[in-house]
């Protein structure tokens, strides 16, 4: 599982890449699933969960691709990889 955390200038620019040039992308490198959230207090900053095997994410970061991907995407920053404070069975 990966978490990240980024800030966004258009929240609907964002969801139109994500959920499709994104959804390509992430596929070619073992992505087997995304959500994108919102923060309920600022629109303009999305949580983005995925089932992703970190080496498969780590070949997904050093595509040549992705730096365009993320231009249209409408980030203001790098994402922030948020790592788990527990990982429990239930």
């Amino acid at each position: 599982m990966i978490v990240t955390i980024a800030r966004v200038s258009d929240p609907d620019r964002f969801l139109e890449v994500f959920t499709t040039i994104g959804v390509k992308k992430r596929r070619e490198h073992g992505c087997r699933s995304a959500r994108a959230y919102f923060d309920p207090e600022d629109a303009h900053r999305v949580w983005s969960v995925f089932d992703w095997d970190a080496e498969d994410y780590e070949a997904f970061l050093a595509d040549p691709e992705v730096p365009a991907i993320a231009r249209r995407l409408g980030l203001r920053e790098p994402p922030v990889h948020a790592a788990a404070a527990a990982e429990l069975d239930a």
